[in-house]
């Protein structure tokens, strides 16, 4: 095609251009509805008509957002939050559960370093070890157990709300943990000689070995062998109760429990000796006999009911207490809040009543009155109070004229005992104090005696550099700097008692609880202090390893139930 041909065809293109689209007339985009729809059919939509004699600006596209509501959003903040919580607190968990299971590596014992002797495993012993610094000391534990045992909620194990393996803890879980070795001898201290330092003990356990009783060197000792359980001489106490003291205590009253339970079942019994084998009394009016009637009312109540309905309406509960009312350390108001919840509950509170006699099949009883009742039973527990071990009737006999009070150990503000020239130690359920046989009293003693001894290594540590600096002519001011230190470290503090309240559990899902509060007390009871009672044992269990099974016990039995077989 030639060039001129070329330039005719694009000047009528041009033409045709101009004819089709004025310049006078702006170009109209497509026509789209608003909305966020992008189907066809709304796409292609006829537009709307157009005046062709008139400019048209062209139609914005509008997008109509629709708002999240405030309900969506806080629910969608909230899935969040609870996300991240639930993965933090389940890796801390999973640290500090690990943590626990791999202790690191020890300093060996030093000779040159003084040695402590540390006899028990209970609280006043174990709160000691916690808070003691190892590095200073070389430390050795004996003790006829290897765990430490959790007192305060061993009235639930014998009904099954907690199992055993949850409220104990093994001595080596926190000797571990120390910096310096610690020693650890499973065993019974049968001797203690004051004048020579030595401690003599054996092996109890079932399996022995050839070794046979050893002796050891002290430069000091830590008595916490506790008490055992009082008795008062009553006839057939030891023989035809049980006692709620030891782990073992416990486990022997659960298989009890349920072999009366099972042999008012056996078929040939008469009335009278089912109502005697499905009558469980306990006597002492303290926390232990209290929280243990209302453990066992729960258990008669939510378990028994369902799987011996044809028993458990004969089931009979009975509290006896010698003194005026039961929990003579509460107030008034929470004794008559708990002898009324008992009430309600069928429990009966025999006050003002003592045991003169326990029969294989009766306790006999001098009643307020002054007559003399035989009241048959099936199962009876002794929650008594403390007396001596024989080893400490030994060793008060051995300090001579220092000794005289038959309650326990006598000693001064600094838990030191009276004739043994400073270098025997003890507090807790051994000693006659002024404060009450307690585990609180017991964790705070052992506290303070740890943290004495931690003082007591910081002056040692102080002398000696003093006298460097001496020796060595070193600068006024660093003597003068290390002499104030040392005079500091020197002042000890007599032990001091802060007592943070009492509690008790007292069945039907209630606790009572006195607590100090400014000058005063508050006193609480029922369900809300209930939960602040589980909250307050929960927060005081010994290691996360405890509160983890606590709490699945105590989810299990509100599930699924108390176990009702037998062992």
């Amino acid at each position: 095609m030639s060039l001129r041909a070329c330039l005719g065809t694009a000047r009528s293109l041009q033409a045709i251009t101009r004819r089709t689209f004025p310049s006078s007339r702006t170009i109209q985009p497509r026509y789209f509805p608003r909305t966020l729809s992008t189907s066809n059919h709304l796409r292609d939509a006829t537009p709307p008509p157009i005046n062709p004699g008139k400019s048209v600006e062209p139609v914005p596209v509008i997008v109509k957002v629709k708002r999240v509501g405030k309900w969506r959003t806080f629910l969608q903040i909230l899935g969040r939050v609870t996300l991240v919580t639930i993965l933090t607190t389940g890796g801390l968990i999973y640290y500090m559960a690990w943590k626990d299971r791999h202790p690191g590596d020890q300093i060996p014992h030093d000779p040159s370093k003084k040695t402590i002797v540390v006899l028990g495993s209970g609280w006043a012993a174990i709160s000691m070890l916690k808070s003691l610094d190892t590095q200073e000391y070389n430390v050795i534990v004996i003790s006829p157990r290897n765990y430490f045992l959790f007192t305060p909620l061993l009235p639930s194990v014998p009904v099954g709300t907690v199992d055993p393996r949850s409220i104990i803890q093994p001595i080596r879980y926190i000797t571990r943990h120390k910096a310096r070795r610690v020693l650890v001898y499973e065993g019974e201290a049968l001797a203690v000689d004051p004048e020579g330092k030595t401690v003599t003990f054996q092996d109890t356990s079932p399996i022995r070995g050839e070794g046979g009783p050893s002796t050891i060197s002290y430069d000091y000792l830590i008595y916490a062998v506790g008490a055992e359980t009082q008795t008062f001489g009553i006839p057939g106490a030891k023989e035809n109760s049980c006692f709620l003291k030891e782990l073992w205590d416990a486990e022997q009253l659960r298989s009890k429990t349920m072999d009366c339970i099972e042999s008012a079942a056996f078929p040939g019994q008469s009335d009278s000796e089912v109502d005697r084998l499905l009558h469980m009394v306990v006597v002492g009016g303290g926390p232990t006999g209290v929280e243990l009637a209302g453990e066992l009312h729960d258990f008669v109540v939510d378990d028994l009911m369902r799987w011996y309905p044809e028993l458990a309406q004969r089931v009979r509960i009975t509290l006896i207490e010698a003194l005026p009312n039961v929990l003579p350390m509460f107030s008034k108001q929470l004794i008559a809040y708990t002898e009324k919840t008992f009430k309600q509950n069928q429990i009966d509170i025999l006050t003002r009543t003592m045991v003169k006699e326990i029969k294989p099949k009766a306790v006999v009883v001098k009643d307020p009155s002054g007559a003399t009742v035989d009241i048959p039973f099936g199962l009876l527990v002794w929650a008594g109070g403390n007396t001596l071990r024989p080893i400490t009737k030994d060793l008060v006999a051995k300090l001579g004229a220092n000794q005289t009070n038959k309650r326990g150990l006598t000693v001064d503000d600094h838990m030191v005992v009276l004739g043994s020239n400073g270098a025997i130690y003890s507090f807790g359920d051994c000693t006659a104090t002024s404060y009450a046989p307690t585990a609180q009293v017991a964790a705070q003693q052992g506290t303070y005696v740890g943290r004495l001894f931690n003082q007591m290594a910081e002056k040692a540590r102080l002398e000696a550099l003093v006298e460097e600096l001496k020796r060595e002519k070193a600068d006024l001011s660093e003597i003068d700097a290390a002499s104030k230190k040392l005079l500091k470290a020197s002042k000890f503090k007599p032990f001091h008692y802060s007592h943070q309240g009492s509690l008790a559990y007292i069945g039907s899902d209630k606790a009572v609880a006195d607590l100090p509060f400014l000058n005063g007390n508050f006193s609480s009871g029922g369900v809300f202090t209930f939960l602040f009672w589980r909250s307050a044992y929960m927060s005081t269990l010994f290691s996360l390893r405890n509160r983890s099974l606590v709490a699945i016990d105590w989810v299990k039995v509100s599930i699924f139930g108390r176990d009702v077989s037998r062992d």
